[in-house]
């Protein structure tokens, strides 16, 4: 049975993911929107594509399906990335949009990402009447209704065309580009062979930016890697950034919807310092104000930020999804997560690697300062924050909610010498220290992995911290 879990679904290639279930799932997505549909116009879906295996097929089938439903299909004339192509779905005023990608999962993966009218994620909602749709196919026995490709062509019920420069004129009013111009930066732009590649190149075109891409080309394998902008798989771009003296390196995830960013010493920034140079940066040289959204598994150093500036703070379970319901709801300023989805006001409810690897040059810009030294003042005032995660594969997956029941009855009164302060079951569960530090155990909703996320003051105590969480976790899969 086809599940959505945390953004969509995603499943093997040539295992569940096929052409077969690609298609029941589009109609059922077909019979959701024409059930849905307030008349008039008819109804309309925007569709892109990462640089996957198959996905422009996997893509060109689901346009089919809608074709065969009568509904408009804008199908992307190449791959994109997904935030251009859910900007598209709001800029059309679109029913809905799909996008097949698997984001920053391993290459064998595929996925079928559903986004609402809106340029968000699907509510669960919303995910649950498409899946409602799927067991009533299967009760009538019905099976997708699917249009010859060259046919729709003809009749205007598939519809090829690029969606980036909608998508980029909007970005540049968000980002001050005019700023960024000021700067000769050199930057290195690493698409991870996925759908993000040139994107830097055409934005900063006509600025006086230097970029210089890797991993650009067309590669459905990733090079053997995961497609996540985490240190150790960004090896090539530390040594691409310190090989051209660049002053930063920028990395999206497959489907560009992530952000990973490596300084002039060839040191990671991670996502967290990121969001919180992004919200630094918003509320103290824009002059900007609003409330702020983060993941549960997102560093303190949001909730300083927020302190400081009295700013309202939500904390939502891991999940993108989650930060764009209450965008849509409040005077969100910034949201993100740990795995480096970011948005801001102004902006589709979507994470945007793109937009914040421009924003990190915006505010290299500003600052006028190395994006070290950037840092050393964020963690002085704001830190020390140390983050780490790691994933232990689950051989056999539990139901979440036993793993989290297990893990609050066998709760520790200490943990690596610290005493836990309170125990938190938003999603998975988390021990926060007397000292600051935390503590992060919780299944993926993408993958069968075990997710272990850590934050000390120092190197040392985050180590401490992930060995003890590893032992722990090695007794929830036993």
């Amino acid at each position: 049975m086809i599940r959505f879990g945390t953004d969509g679904w995603r499943a093997v290639i040539a295992d569940t993911f096929t052409f077969e279930n690609v298609r029941l799932i589009a109609q059922a997505v077909a019979d959701y929107v024409n059930k849905t549909h307030a008349g008039g116009a008819q109804p309309t879906v925007v569709i892109g594509y990462d640089t996957r295996f198959l996905s422009d097929r996997f893509a060109i089938e689901t346009a089919r399906v809608m074709a065969g439903n009568q509904i408009i299909a804008w199908l992307t004339r190449t791959d994109a990335p997904t935030p251009a192509i859910s900007y598209n779905v709001k800029e059309k005023g679109a029913n809905a949009g799909i996008v097949i990608t698997a984001s920053h999962n391993p290459p064998r993966y595929n996925g079928f990402k559903l986004k609402a009218n809106y340029g968000g994620s699907a509510t669960a909602e919303q995910c649950a009447l498409v899946e409602e749709e799927l067991v009533l196919m299967e009760r009538e026995g019905r099976t997708p209704n699917v249009m010859d490709y060259q046919t729709a062509l003809d009749k205007g019920l598939i519809r090829r065309f690029d969606p980036s420069w909608s998508y980029y004129q909007h970005l540049a009013t968000l980002i001050n580009l005019d700023r960024i111009s000021e700067r000769e930066l050199n930057i290195v732009a690493d698409a991870m062979w996925g759908a993000g590649r040139g994107a830097f190149a055409s934005l900063l075109s006509r600025t006086r930016a230097h970029v210089t891409e890797i991993r650009g080309a067309l590669n459905p394998g990733f090079g053997g890697i995961h497609p996540e902008p985490i240190l150790k798989h960004l090896n090539e771009l530390v040594a691409a950034v310190q090989r051209g003296q660049a002053d930063i390196g920028l990395a999206t995830d497959g489907d560009a919807d992530r952000i990973g960013a490596v300084d002039a010493l060839g040191h990671f920034v991670d996502p967290h310092t990121v969001l919180a140079l992004a919200l630094r940066h918003l509320v103290e040289c824009r002059g900007q104000t609003g409330e702020v959204v983060k993941t549960v598994s997102t560093t303190l150093m949001i909730d300083s930020l927020a302190k400081k500036h009295n700013l309202t703070l939500h904390e939502t379970p891991v999940g993108f999804n989650h930060i764009a319901d209450l965008m849509m709801k409040h005077d969100i300023l910034i949201g993100g997560e740990e795995s480096g989805g970011i948005s801001l006001r102004g902006h589709i409810p979507e994470g945007d690697g793109i937009l914040m690897g421009l924003l990190l040059l915006e505010i290299m810009a500003v600052s006028d300062a190395p994006l070290h030294e950037i840092i050393a003042g964020l963690q002085a005032e704001h830190g020390p924050a140390h983050y780490g995660r790691i994933d232990a594969q689950l051989q056999h997956q539990k139901p979440k909610k036993h793993m989290v029941a297990f893990l609050v009855d066998h709760a520790p009164t200490s943990i690596n010498g610290e005493s836990v302060a309170r125990v938190d079951t938003l999603d998975g569960v988390k021990f926060y220290m007397n000292d600051g530090s935390w503590l992060l155990i919780r299944p993926s909703g993408t993958e069968p992995v075990l997710r272990i996320y850590a934050e000390a003051r120092s190197p040392q105590a985050l180590r401490g911290l992930l060995e003890e969480g590893a032992k722990m976790g090695q007794k929830v899969m036993q």
